[in-house]
């Protein structure tokens, strides 16, 4: 029986190395929309500048969201599991035979 559900659960592991590999990219991608958003409101300061400001709040606000949630899903594998978050080896509990 264990071994029909060998199929799903490499699925699920190839799809979690896919968004471990994402999540560092998506907050490089969010800390330049928050340097152009800077760079926009230096170059255009005294009029026009709420475009750059637009821009540098959604970085921040992106920046924060990402982090805060990749941080609470650390704290919640680390209370869940014990010990280390990146442990991969979960003992399930089992009935002695």
């Amino acid at each position: 029986m264990a071994g029909t559900l060998t199929p799903l659960k490499q699925f699920v592991q190839s799809l979690g190395e896919i968004v471990n590999m994402l999540i560092p990219i998506l907050i490089a991608v969010a800390l330049i929309v928050f340097f152009w958003g800077l760079i926009q409101y230096i170059r255009q300061s005294g009029k026009g500048h709420e475009a750059g400001k637009k821009i540098m709040i959604a970085g921040l606000v992106s920046l924060f969201v990402m982090v805060s949630v990749w941080g609470i899903i650390r704290l919640a594998q680390t209370a869940l599991l014990g010990g280390n978050a990146n442990d991969t080896n979960i003992n399930a509990p089992r009935f002695p035979n």
